[in-house]
């Protein structure tokens, strides 16, 4: 019986060991890891981050130019506006939701111009992975597709340098969810397939028809809050939380845009100035 014991707990604790090792990275860990150790892991869809002491400030000079890089915006929360279900009254209001894409939410790699005026800061975005499709699923069963993005963000602060208060705030454009080739389940796209529905072609001109027949590649805007909270001027890391608030999918113009607020946290990096 005693061997018994002992072989029971040298099994626990080899398979201890085991696990251990055979764990998961941490994203404390992201900056140092390869390829083979994040794949498949999900840890490509998380942001670095910095510890809660990161308390400090970056200056900037007025009137010369710096960029901020590796931008990298991670969402943890999705609500779309939806109208009171009593047509009586009530506004419309922002609904949890549930994201249903895996491990491709987050944007990163966003770099653009960061700018010290009179007025104060100023950032212009100018690429990266700055778009990804996302769909939600409401708590009534619809899925609300949309598509997240700060393409073209121009956002600014009335702060000359960066610290643990400042908020950029702007607009940015959302472009079409769907290309210009896409066709949709009656084979109807904007460059290619019918003009109208397979199988109704005499009534496909229709007026109630129009918005499904007529194609469009709709873009529209999107405006976001990114509020540093956490800076570390050795390096010149920060990082915070955002909200952006921003149309949903039109199926190319066939149905009307909702809002859907995004929220999460984010990291960049302050470069030097050139």
């Amino acid at each position: 019986m005693r061997y018994r014991a002992l072989l029971a707990a040298l099994l626990a604790v080899c398979l201890g060991f085991l696990t251990a090792c055979s764990s998961a990275p941490s994203e404390k860990d992201l900056g140092n890891l390869t390829y083979d150790q994040i794949v498949n892991t999900g840890l490509a869809n998380k942001c670095l981050t910095l510890p809660e002491s990161a308390r400090g400030s970056i200056a900037l000079e007025s009137g010369k130019k710096y960029a901020l890089t590796d931008l990298c915006l991670e969402p943890t929360a999705y609500f779309v506006k939806e109208e009171p279900v009593n047509k009586r009254g009530g506004e419309a209001e922002f609904v949890p939701a549930k994201v249903l894409t895996r491990k491709t939410s987050s944007l990163d790699q966003v770099y653009g111009d960061l700018t010290v005026t009179d007025s104060g800061l100023k950032f212009d975005e100018k690429g990266g992975m700055d778009f990804q499709a996302i769909t939600v699923l409401l708590p009534g069963g619809e899925e609300v597709p949309f598509l997240f993005t700060l393409k073209g963000l121009t956002a600014s602060a009335d702060t000359s340098g960066i610290t643990t208060s400042t908020d950029l705030r702007g607009e940015y454009r959302v472009p079409s969810y769907r290309t210009s080739n896409f066709l949709d389940p009656k084979g109807r796209g904007l460059t290619t397939g019918y003009q109208s529905a397979v199988g109704i072609v005499p009534s496909g001109d229709e007026a109630k028809l129009a918005k499904e027949n007529t194609k469009r590649f709709v873009v529209g805007t999107g405006s976001v809050s990114l509020a540093i909270s956490k800076v570390d001027p050795t390096t010149g890391e920060v990082a915070g939380v955002f909200e952006a608030i921003q149309p949903s999918d039109t199926d190319m113009g066939g149905k009307q845009a909702v809002d859907v607020k995004v929220q999460g946290q984010f990291y960049g990096r302050v470069d030097s100035a050139v």
